[in-house]
C-alpha cells in the first residue's frame, strides 16, 4: 500500500494517524466556522468594530497565556488527554453560546468570554498535537504529515469552514452557525478518543515535586535548551523578526494598498487572501511530496526570505492582478517553509523537551503578531505605505541571508544530516497502551 500512495499521503496508511487526521479535519473546520460566526454574531447584536475586537483579541490572549504552560503540560502528561480536554472544552463553550444566541439571550460579553475560554484551551493544542505526532508515525512521514497539515488549514479554516458558516448564517442566523461549530468540536473529541493511549516520551525523576515548581522548572528547561542550541535560537530570532515586520503589512495595509493603488474593494482583498490560502495549501503539498532536503535549514530559512519579497509588490503595483499573483506566491513560500520547520522540529528536538519548544515557537508567533498589527499603521504613516512595504519585503530576506551565514546554519545541517535513504525504512514507534 505504501508503494501505491504518493509520498504526500503515505502518512495515511498507519491506523493511529488516520484518526489524528480525522481530529485535525473536524478541529480546523469548527475553527473556520466559528471564526466567521462570532463575526456576525456581533454584527447580529448591533456591535461593531470595537465590539468585534475585543470578541476576537479574548482568544488571542487565552491562546497566549497558556500557550507555554500547554508545552509544559505536553512533556509530563499523555497528549490525547490534553487534545481530548481542549475539544470537549471548545464543543462546550461553543455549544452555550449557541443556544444562548438561538434563545435570543446572547450578549456580546457572553462571546468575549466564551473566546476567552477558547482560547485557552486552544493554547494547549498545538504543543500537544507537536508532541503527539512523532509518537505515531515513523521519522520518514513526518515531513508529509506536517504537509497534510499545512493543507488543511488554508482549505479547510479559511475556505470551507467559513464559506459553510455563511451559507449558515445566510439561511437561518449566526446561532446555527455556532451550533455547527460545537458539534464539529464535539466530533474531534470523539475521533481523538480512537487514538491510541501513547504514553510521554520522558521519564519523569521529580514526581514528589510541588506541581507547580515542576511546571515552572519545565519551562525553564525549554528556555534553556533553546538558548544553548544554535540553529534553534537563530531560527526563532529571525522567525520573530520576520513575523514582526511582514505580518501587519499584510494583515493592515494590503487592504488600503489595493483600494488606493489598483481601485479594488472587499472583493479583491477576498481574491488576494485566496490567492494566498490556495498558495499555502499547494506549497505544502509541495514541500511533502518530496524528501526532506540535505540543505533543510538553509532551504528553509530561504524560502522564507522569497515569501517576503513580493510584498514590495503592493507597495508599487496599481494592478489587482499582479497583487493576487504575489498573495499566491507568499501562501506558497511561508507554508513550504513551515512544514520543514516542524518536521524539522520532530526531528531534531530531543522528544523530552518537544511540547515546550512547539509552545515557543507558537509563543513566538502569539507575541509578535499583534504588535506588528498595532506598528503597522503608525510606521507606514510615518515613512509611507510605499516604503513600509519595501522595508517588509527586504528587510527580512537580507536578514534570511545573515541569519544562515552568521549561525553557520549550512555546516549544521551538514553535521545532523536528516534525510531518510530508504523510504522505507522506519524507526520504533512508542507502544501503544489500550
Amino acid at each position: 500500500m505504501a508503494r501505491q500512495l504518493p509520498r504526500a499521503l503515505q502518512p495515511l496508511r498507519h491506523e493511529p494517524y488516520r484518526w489524528l487526521f480525522g481530529t485535525l479535519v473536524m478541529s480546523m473546520l469548527g475553527a473556520g466556522l466559528l471564526i466567521v460566526a462570532l463575526v456576525w454574531q456581533v454584527v447580529a447584536l448591533g456591535g461593531g468594530p470595537t465590539e468585534l475586537s475585543a470578541v476576537t483579541s479574548a482568544s488571542a490572549v487565552g491562546m497566549l497565556v497558556t500557550t507555554l504552560l500547554g508545552g509544559a503540560l505536553a512533556d509530563r502528561i499523555p497528549q490525547r488527554g490534553i487534545l481530548l480536554g481542549v475539544e470537549l472544552v471548545q464543543a462546550a463553550a461553543v455549544g452555550v453560546i449557541a443556544v444562548l444566541s438561538l434563545s435570543g439571550l446572547i450578549d456580546v460579553w457572553h462571546l468575549s468570554v466564551v473566546s476567552l475560554i477558547t482560547g485557552l484551551a486552544a493554547g494547549l493544542y498545538y504543543p500537544a498535537y507537536s508532541a503527539l505526532l512523532p509518537s505515531l508515525l515513523p521519522a520518514h512521514d513526518l515531513l508529509a504529515a506536517n504537509g497534510l497539515e499545512g493543507v488543511l488549514r488554508p482549505t479547510l479554516m479559511q475556505a470551507a469552514g467559513p464559506a459553510l458558516a455563511g451559507t449558515l448564517i445566510a439561511m437561518t442566523s449566526p446561532g446555527v452557525a455556532l451550533l455547527a461549530a460545537a458539534v464539529a468540536a464535539f466530533g474531534a473529541a470523539l475521533l481523538v478518543m480512537g487514538l491510541p493511549a501513547t504514553p510521554v516520551r520522558r521519564e519523569l525523576t521529580d514526581v514528589s515535586t510541588n506541581p507547580v515548581v515542576a511546571v515552572l522548572a519545565d519551562v525553564r528547561e525549554g528556555f534553556v535548551y533553546m538558548m544553548r542550541t544554535p540553529w534553534l535560537l537563530a531560527t526563532l530570532a529571525y522567525a520573530s523578526v520576520m513575523v514582526l515586520v511582514t505580518m501587519g503589512p499584510f494583515e493592515v495595509l494590503v487592504p488600503f494598498a489595493i483600494k488606493d493603488m489598483a481601485g479594488g474593494g472587499p472583493r479583491e482583498h477576498a481574491f488576494v487572501l485566496a490567492a494566498f490560502g490556495v498558495g499555502g495549501a499547494i506549497g505544502s503539498m509541495a514541500v511533502a511530496s518530496f524528501r526532506l532536503p540535505r540543505r533543510y535549514l538553509t532551504v528553509m530559512n530561504l524560502l522564507w526570505a522569497l515569501g517576503c519579497i513580493p510584498l514590495v509588490v503592493f507597495g508599487f503595483s496599481s494592478d489587482v492582478w499582479v497583487m493576487v499573483a504575489a498573495g499566491f506566491v507568499m501562501g506558497t513560500m511561508f507554508s513550504g517553509g513551515m512544514v520543514i520547520w516542524g518536521t524539522l522540529l520532530q526531528r531534531r528536538v530531543p522528544p523530552e523537551l518537544l511540547g515546550r519548544v512547539s509552545s515557543l515557537d507558537f509563543f513566538v508567533s502569539l507575541a509578535f503578531l499583534p504588535v506588528s498589527m498595532a506598528l503597522a499603521g503608525p510606521v507606514s504613516a510615518l515613512i509611507g505605505i510605499r516604503t513600509t512595504f519595501l522595508v517588509a519585503g527586504l528587510v527580512p530576506a537580507i536578514l534570511a541571508v545573515v541569519t544562515i551565514v552568521a549561525a553557520r546554519l549550512p555546516a549544521d545541517e551538514i553535521a545532523h544530516p536528516l534525510d531518510v535513504a530508504d523510504p522505507d525504512e522506519s524507526r520504533e514507534l512508542a507502544p501503544a497502551k489500550h
